[in-house]
């Protein structure tokens, strides 16, 4: 019985030491390259056994042979051997963990320095999701709640509304509908009011539940839950006669209505102009599509040959020895990481273009549907490190510049059985709506029958749905006289 308890305590100490590393290299696969760069330089600055290797082709004797890919790494007889692929591979088993160690651990110097100058590098602009997450922070969830809410706040759209799919969410989470939906009204409770709603009209009710003391609140609550249609169409002689009030009491109630918010992430759009740097570029080679990692991106470093030989100097005192070792093995999971997130991008972005031929020839109406569970099982990775990884990163295609996580999409049936993404749809509704006569404007029943005969089988409150992503307005609205 000795046996058993011996390793679990010695991998509980595994654990409790390749914790903060584990975490650095979580966090780097996140960071889109320009904020990586500003941490690397950071980390440069503070640890002096890094330094940066001005021209890539040069090779020094202490590094293994020019032609591999880690030419820079040079951590060899450190005692330190950390397999950053199954630490990436095992994300999920650690991401608890993690978690727990955030809020527990102690704060200690280097911890918060590093901590401090990972929040320097981020731009100042913080996106709603980027709040909502520092809310989850304060939520009294379970861990396997928590994971869910990350997963929801990760399908919630610049307006606040969710926009994800609640069968392909039970689907990857396992959790029951219930479950999903109770974690959902979680974050709708969050701040902005409103945030987290499927519907126009449940946003506005949620906003409704907020108000206090208004003597028109029931019938704001009626307008809202039956007639939004009405108030959108102007009628007021039917809003009167439905509400049962006058028309001055009818202008009291439309005030309330109107002093919602319909778009309760709007406070958090920014009209700075924001540059990125596509990391990933994609070219035909022999045929084929090929994605290849700029790597000139990113400071080409390695570790101070310098320092190595002052850990053989025999008249270094033992203490500073033991503070360079440190450092160097800090060093040596960086460079270690850097390469690991390169190479994981790399992989990643193939599995998207071979997925996405197509599209990368005849555009958005070729787009395939694909699922990240579907990418993170051919590259062999937990599904939640493919979302890291196409976090804020971008590919320049033949067909222009793209987001990642651009080409992951649901998708529809058609009539042939085949499935075609819903962005593929949403492109066919806008190039019917920019084609329309203005004067007598497609409504969503027409679209509906027009993607019919093209075999795509689209329900009229899908249509609707689209129209808001798309933010084309009713029929009614685009008509032109």
């Amino acid at each position: 019985m000795a046996g058993p308890f011996i390793s679990l305590s010695q991998q509980q100490r595994q654990v409790m030491t390749l914790a903060p590393q584990l975490r650095q290299s979580l966090e780097m696969l996140q960071m889109p390259v320009l904020e990586l760069r500003a941490a690397i330089q950071k980390e440069m600055s503070v640890n002096p056994t890094i330094e940066d290797l001005k021209d890539p082709t040069e090779v020094v004797a202490s590094t293994v042979e020019p032609s591999s890919e880690e030419h820079h790494v040079t951590d060899e007889g450190l005692d330190f051997n950390p397999d950053v692929d199954a630490i990436l591979q095992q994300d999920d088993e650690w991401r608890d963990y993690f978690m727990q160690g955030m809020e527990n651990a102690p704060a200690q110097d280097d911890a918060e320095e590093k901590r401090q100058y990972m929040f320097d590098s981020i731009r100042q602009h913080v996106s709603l999701q980027d709040y909502l997450m520092e809310q989850l922070t304060l939520a009294e969830l379970s861990p396997a709640d928590r994971e869910l809410a990350v997963m929801l706040i990760g399908n919630i759209s610049d307006d606040g509304y969710f926009t994800g799919s609640l069968p392909d969410i039970i689907m990857i989470s396992g959790r029951s509908e219930r479950e999903v939906l109770d974690v959902l009204k979680v974050i709708q409770g969050f701040d902005p009011p409103g945030v987290g709603a499927r519907t126009l009209r449940e946003c506005l009710l949620q906003q409704l539940d907020l108000v206090e003391d208004s003597p028109w609140e029931d019938e704001a609550r009626l307008l809202i839950d039956r007639h939004l249609d009405k108030l959108g169409a102007h009628d007021d002689k039917a809003l009167c006669k439905l509400l049962d009030v006058t028309r001055e009491e009818l202008e009291h109630v439309e005030a309330l209505v109107r002093s919602l918010n319909p778009r309760p992430g709007r406070s958090f759009e920014t009209e700075n102009t924001e540059y990125v740097e596509p990391e990933v570029f994609v070219m035909r080679e022999k045929g084929r599509f090929v994605a290849k990692v700029d790597n000139e991106l990113l400071p080409h470093i390695r570790i101070s040959k310098h320092y190595r030989q002052l850990l053989e100097d025999k008249n270094v005192p033992n203490e500073t020895k033991s503070y360079i070792r440190e450092r160097i093995r800090a060093g040596a999971f960086l460079i270690r990481s850097i390469y690991q997130r390169q190479e994981t991008i790399r992989k990643i972005a193939q599995e998207i273009v071979d997925a996405q031929t197509d599209f990368l020839t005849d555009g958005v109406e070729a787009l395939h549907p694909m699922t990240m569970a579907e990418v993170a099982r051919k590259v062999g990775v937990h599904e939640t490190t493919v979302s890291r990884t196409v976090a804020n990163k971008f590919m320049r295609t033949p067909m222009g510049l793209f987001e990642m996580k651009y080409f992951f999409t649901p998708g529809l049936k058609t009539a042939t059985g085949a499935a075609v993404s819903n962005k593929s749809v949403q492109d066919q509704i806008k190039r019917l709506v920019d084609a329309e006569d203005p004067t007598e404007p497609l409504s969503d029943q027409a679209i509906e029958a027009m993607l019919g005969q093209q075999g795509i089988t689209v329900a009229r409150r899908t249509i609707a749905k689209y129209r808001g992503i798309l933010k084309i307005p009713p029929s009614h609205e685009r008509r032109r006289t």
